[in-house]
């Protein structure tokens, strides 16, 4: 076998690992809403309570991102890969011993400073194995897609194991057991040889050089549209089944106000088929992002999010039991093309701190997001609609920056001058 043909196969194996580390830490991440009855249950604790299982994770990957995010730009991919997994995975195996709250919330704050580690290094990988800015935004949607799956498996798995009479703790060790195999796999792999360019290596990676960047408009403007997507994603969610349904207080008439059998079995699942649509529209988008105008694509696609909510609020449930999980298709490209053209408009010594600010806004927006529709909708008697209002103006500020985006094409001239200097 030769050089070229060994070096295409530890490619292929270094992307594949990658994709496999999303996936493993959906299943955890995207299982909350499931895991969350069963705390309830079990710590009896509020609901105010339980839904800081959802949002000191997201605490920690945000703390994680913007203070340590430089790790993977000064002890490089791998090491910081590896940190990252083992302590996820001493978070996960933990879960066994844990028997009160508190303690539970710790490992979750601590596997969000996990995730956080190893997925800003994941994200400055993804630029050490891309040759072009166009396959950084393809292999970006592949490791958002296999993250799409996990966040389907993850909520059947936790679904399964309590219809089973089994503890939902086991889906962290089983997490945690994953997390070992892509710890192994990790160590054997070679990866890309890492080295800092010499700007860097004069001013060294730290915290500072981190918070440098949010004053540079490519990471912030990037920054701000992940932000705002991801409150607008969490919106369907988290508070989607609660606009969906009749009568929350009787078990028997919570879906009684549909039609037909088919839209109260789609009202079940409906943030299922929201998770299933967004999944697919990723591996799609490894295919549409190399053949179409990034831009074009993200401005058409806000566009639509935005009339699918729109639609939903004045439609009533029974319109929105269509358009809302319809927006996973066109939520599927957006996050994973914004990670990848923010990352990319700045050296490949550079792409594990740009990594963790941007991750710092992504967490940001899914705590802040669900929280703020919650409050609103607490203001008018729970009403799950006025929650959505907010949500929509989300997706109305998102679209007007994309439309901005696609007109003036701000980007356009520095992704064109990483792309000689860095990737030919």
């Amino acid at each position: 076998m030769t050089n070229t043909q060994t070096n295409n196969r530890n490619l292929a194996l270094v992307r594949w690992l990658t994709y496999l580390m999303f996936m493993m830490f959906a299943m955890t991440s995207d299982s909350v809403g499931e895991i969350i009855k069963e705390v309830k249950r079990e710590f009896d604790v509020s609901n105010t309570e339980a839904s800081l299982m959802h949002t000191l994770f997201m605490v920690g990957i945000a703390f994680s991102g913007l203070f340590l995010g430089f790790l993977a730009d000064k002890f490089g991919r791998k090491n910081t890969i590896i940190l990252g997994l083992s302590l996820f995975a001493i978070s996960c195996y933990l879960f066994l011993v844990g028997t009160s709250f508190a303690f539970i919330l710790g490992l979750i704050t601590l596997s969000g400073i996990a995730v956080g580690i190893f997925k800003t290094a994941a994200l400055a990988l993804i630029g050490d194995i891309s040759t072009s800015t166009k396959q950084h935004t393809g292999t970006m949607n592949g490791a958002e897609a296999f993250f799409g799956v996990g966040a389907i498996i993850g909520p059947l798995l936790v679904a399964w194991l309590v219809r089973e009479g089994v503890d939902w703790k086991w889906l962290y060790v089983i997490a945690g057991g994953l997390c070992t195999l892509l710890i192994a796999m990790a160590y054997k792999v070679d990866y890309p040889e890492f080295k800092a360019s010499d700007n860097t290596a004069k001013k060294g990676s730290n915290f500072v050089s981190s918070l440098k960047l949010l004053k540079n408009p490519y990471s912030m403007g990037f920054s701000i549209g992940a932000f705002l997507y991801v409150a607008a994603e969490s919106a369907i969610y988290v508070w989607m089944p609660s606009y969906l349904v009749c009568d929350a207080s009787s078990l028997e008439d919570t879906f009684a106000c549909y039609a037909s059998d088919g839209q109260q079995m789609l009202a079940m699942y409906a943030v299922a088929v929201f998770f299933s649509l967004r999944a697919a529209g990723r591996f799609v988008g490894i295919w549409m992002m190399q053949r179409f105008n990034w831009a074009l694509v993200l401005m058409l696609f806000s566009g639509a999010i935005l009339v699918c909510f729109v639609g939903g609020l004045m439609g009533g449930r029974e319109t929105a039991l269509y358009l809302f999980p319809l927006t996973g298709i066109f939520m599927s490209v957006i996050y994973p093309t914004f990670n990848s053209k923010g990352i990319s408009c700045f050296p490949k010594a550079e792409h594990g701190s740009v990594a963790g600010i941007i991750l710092f806004f992504t967490a940001a927006g899914a705590a802040a997001g669900p929280l703020i529709m919650g409050i609103v909708s607490d203001a008018y008697d729970g009403e799950a609609k006025y929650g959505f209002m907010v949500a929509t103006g989300f997706a109305a500020v998102l679209f007007a920056g994309l439309l901005y985006n696609y007109i003036f094409n701000p980007t356009e001239a520095r992704l064109a001058e990483i792309e000689k200097t860095e990737y030919l």
